[in-house]
């Protein structure tokens, strides 16, 4: 199960957070704290994937953005990183070769994402074709209710 997904800047700004086990506040900062200190420090050449804890912290950086995963110790790393770059790619469709820039003034268009392909920890949807669907007619949607 995938505890927490958080998307760092190279600078270490969290550019998104999702939570899907319980976390005071003090410990969401304690752990983006160290997950961000652990990853930065990290040389591009060593793996990707660190014992965190009670669980285990995967990652990938994709431009200048590292999408980090927390999941269980006994989950198994390259299905998480597919889950990742199925993430990615789904962002990629939509916004057109997304960039930091895109999360940052689109973030409730990305958690959107986030949760049509995450639900409670655990991947939803596998087809890019439908996530995408979903999102643009959620925007129709929108559309619609602005002007109407």
């Amino acid at each position: 199960m995938i505890h927490f997904v958080l998307l760092i800047s190279r600078q270490g700004k969290v550019r998104l957070a999702k939570w899907y086990t319980q976390y005071t506040v003090k410990e969401r900062t304690k752990t983006i704290k160290q997950v961000t200190g652990a990853v930065l420090s990290r040389g591009p050449k060593l793996c990707n994937f660190l014992e965190f804890g009670e669980t285990k912290l995967i990652y990938k950086r994709y431009a200048s953005l590292y999408f980090c995963v927390g999941v269980d110790q006994e989950d198994n790393e390259l299905a998480t990183l597919e889950t990742v770059h199925h993430f990615v790619e789904i962002l990629d469709r939509y916004f057109g070769n997304v960039c930091e820039l895109d999360l940052i003034f689109n973030f409730h268009k990305a958690y959107y994402i986030l949760d049509e392909v995450l639900l409670g920890g655990h991947l939803q949807e596998t087809s890019k074709r439908a996530i995408h669907h979903v999102v643009t007619e959620q925007d129709a949607l929108v559309e619609n209710a602005k002007n109407g």
